[in-house]
């Protein structure tokens, strides 16, 4: 198990929170912080953190929101078996309430992962999204790999109904890829914005059909008290309606299906 996976470092109900800085490319408010660990004499534990009091009001989903969905998006992917996001918590710490999600240290570029191609030369292992024009005025292509660890994220963010999988919000680590920012998800409107389309309408493999049962099976559990009765039960449909369909789905005419800026 990848160790932004464990379960135990912010199990404690009040955590001590020491704030190192901001993370300034972030919408909300977002700081790099540190928990003491769990044993005695180890090194305190680096971790994300997003204070309720932070988040900007938005118009689609309800104020001081954020913080329970991303805390959601983990219980899900832990309890379905996903395996795709860092351990989170929502905690009321020393610095309030908030998310507190383990960092992550990236070990891959992610233009390995996301990137633009020439139009006319999407390479071999690539999957296209999007035609576009680039800055210089070239026709590229927005393409993904054909990565398994992608596409488990794409099916994830299909179920979660995740409205802002960029590039910046992929973590390839040891071996794995996981996914951060999920704040923007659970809504019971569809909203799915992503970069992973590549899949679209790709039939499930028995895997993914499993994932999607055990979703539908555990979300009114794991999901109780993070979401709405409303949000709980519109998973349960996605997951229902996925495996009715044996695909992935594709984009929607009715909802932008790409996040913006997608890198």
């Amino acid at each position: 198990m990848h160790p932004a996976l464990a379960t135990t470092l912010f199990d404690r109900p009040t955590p001590t929170l020491r704030v190192l800085g901001r993370i300034r490319t972030a919408s909300n408010a977002t700081y790099l912080a540190e928990v003491d660990a769990v044993g005695v004499g180890e090194a305190p534990v680096r971790c994300v953190w997003k204070p309720v009091a932070g988040e900007r009001p938005l118009w689609d989903f309800p104020d001081g929101t954020l913080a329970a969905r991303e805390a959601a998006a983990y219980a899900l992917s832990a309890a379905a078996g996903f395996d795709v996001v860092p351990t989170t918590r929502l905690v009321r710490s020393s610095a309030g309430e908030g998310a507190v999600q383990t960092w992550v240290e990236i070990d891959e570029d992610l233009e390995d992962l996301v990137g633009l191609a020439p139009a006319d030369r999407i390479p071999p292992g690539w999957l296209g999204v999007v035609d576009a024009v680039d800055a210089y005025g070239r026709d590229v292509t927005l393409v993904h790999r054909d990565d398994p660890r992608l596409r488990r994220l794409a099916l994830f963010d299909a179920v979660s109904n995740n409205a802002d999988r960029k590039r910046v919000h992929l973590l390839p680590s040891q071996g794995s890829v996981l996914g951060c920012d999920h704040g923007l998800c659970f809504h019971v409107e569809p909203k799915l914005r992503t970069v992973l389309w590549g899949w679209a309408g790709a039939c499930l493999d028995r895997e993914e059909t499993a994932l999607l049962e055990r979703t539908r099976t555990v979300a009114g559990e794991v999901l109780d008290g993070l979401l709405t009765g409303a949000e709980i039960a519109a998973v349960v449909v996605r997951a229902e309606a996925l495996l009715a369909a044996g695909a992935l789905p594709g984009p929607q005419d009715t909802w932008p299906s790409i996040p913006w800026p997608p890198l």
